[in-house]
């Protein structure tokens, strides 16, 4: 095999090597996000009143156990909220508040696998 040639050969592996860690390179980084948007739950629900009616305008906290994160939503018309993008691995409590009453808090624990859970939460009467 003449120098010429065996700098041919050295190029071509050194290419095709390049080339085969390239693509695994983002086909793995591809996989990671495919498997990281599966890897989130959400959690969604509605919040009465004492008297059972959906309460439009109450503020619903959730409380992330590991950071102490808490973020709110404010209901619509029909009483619901909802929250997205959770970890799977973290427990959160939801509560929920409306002119002065409040519901009790409810958990949604790291074994509850469902993606998409559903938790009512009731307000308890003022006193």
């Amino acid at each position: 095999m003449t120098s010429s040639n065996g700098r041919r050969w050295r190029w071509a592996f050194s290419s095709a090597l390049a080339a085969a860690l390239l693509v695994g390179a983002f086909s793995g980084w591809a996989q990671n996000k495919k498997s990281k948007g599966d890897q989130t739950r959400s959690v969604q629900g509605v919040v009465r009143a004492a008297d059972d009616s959906t309460l439009d305008g109450a503020v619903v906290y959730l409380e992330n156990t590991k950071s102490l994160q808490i973020r709110s939503f404010i209901t619509q018309k029909s009483g619901t909220y909802y929250f997205h993008d959770l970890s799977p691995d973290i427990d959160y409590k939801l509560r929920a508040e409306y002119r002065g009453a409040a519901s009790g808090t409810k958990t949604l624990t790291s074994f509850d696998t469902r993606k998409e859970a559903v938790i009512n939460l009731k307000l308890n009467p003022k006193k």
